[in-house]
């Protein structure tokens, strides 16, 4: 099937909203290879700050927002899901939870989400799209099963929020069906497909010329509001490439009148705030360190709240310079607004 046409976003003044109460999302631990998580960086460095298994993992998580206002809820990030099969849940260690649980625990159903933001359509942040029929469902969309060992049986799955949009940039959608990544298996049919006829897709301008190599520390030629979309009232985006051409972060008000940065995996833990600490899993690192200095630039001057995509303790921070030429995260107790 062609790809579906670019939606323009929803035009506004004010955003169309006094700020979003929101809450943080925990839809289940999972683990990673470390070594991968670090990219070039030595063990003997990353070590210091993460603690790993005996299958040499680290454990992180699927953090999530739900946004509230005006009788409208939208969702950024929904995790892995349910889908996927027990050889690969062993591999990830995959906790036996996902967002409908975390949503079950704060009163809301599915059939209530409005849109869903995903900063990225790898599994482990768009896997949740979709779920696992139950007894006596009718599926929505049948075919391959994901997973990460061998090829499974085609299988039915629902979408789980039967009444949202998805919010993607047209680049990663465009890369996710393609399935250009560094990694074979982690854009799986079962939870883009039946997403078709469901998009909203978003074309932000990009950081940098494509074709030009920035300095590590260069800043875009264009000022972030010049790069920022607005697909959902008072619901920005923008894109930060590196770990996918297409990834973005999401931006919003709280109803305190604070910026809140949905940070994606340019910086998923706050042990990754280093320059040159991009992950084997990016499709470009070099650019992952360019953008991840813009943006914790753009973070300090701006006062953002950031919550960081896989941080397993509190994943909420400001950014401050740190007197050496960095920046640090400094840890915050909010936890909604």
């Amino acid at each position: 099937m062609p790809n579906p046409p670019i939606e323009s976003s929803v035009p506004h003044e004010s955003g169309g909203t006094n700020g979003y109460a929101w809450s943080l999302l925990r839809a289940g631990t999972f683990k990673l290879d470390a070594g991968s998580m670090f990219g070039l960086i030595p063990r003997v460095v990353w070590s210091r700050s993460t603690q790993v298994d005996d299958r040499g993992r680290m454990q992180v998580q699927h953090n999530c927002l739900l946004l509230q206002a005006q009788g409208r809820r939208f969702l950024i990030e929904c995790g892995t899901g349910d889908k996927l099969d027990e050889k690969s849940r062993d591999i990830f260690d995959l906790e036996r939870r996902s967002i409908t649980d975390a949503l079950s625990e704060v009163g809301v159903a599915p059939e209530s989400i409005d849109a869903v933001v995903t900063s990225h359509l790898h599994f482990d942040h768009a896997g949740g799209l979709t779920r696992l029929c139950r007894d006596g469902e009718a599926p929505d969309w049948i075919g391959p099963a994901s997973g990460m060992a061998s090829a499974r049986p085609n299988h039915g799955v629902k979408r789980t929020f039967p009444n949202a949009k998805l919010i993607a940039q047209a680049r990663e959608w465009a890369d996710a069906i393609a399935n250009r990544s560094v990694m074979t298996r982690t854009y799986f049919a079962d939870h883009l497909e039946p997403m078709r006829d469901r998009l909203l897709l978003v074309d932000s301008a990009r950081p940098f010329v494509i074709g030009a190599t920035p300095g590590r520390d260069e800043m875009p030629a264009i000022t972030l509001e010049q790069r920022t979309s607005e697909p959902l009232p008072g619901v920005k985006v923008f894109l930060t490439p590196g770990h996918t051409w297409g990834q973005q972060a999401v931006m919003f008000n709280d109803r305190e009148g604070r910026t809140i940065v949905f940070t994606p995996d340019v910086l998923p833990t706050a042990a990754h705030v280093g320059a040159a600490y991009s992950l084997a899993y990016d499709v470009e690192p070099y650019t992952s360190t360019v953008t991840r200095h813009w943006f914790l630039t753009e973070a300090a001057r701006r006062d953002w709240i950031l919550v960081l995509d896989h941080e397993p303790a509190n994943p909420v921070f400001r950014v401050r310079e740190n007197g050496k030429g960095w920046f640090e995260l400094v840890p915050q107790t909010i936890t909604g607004g």
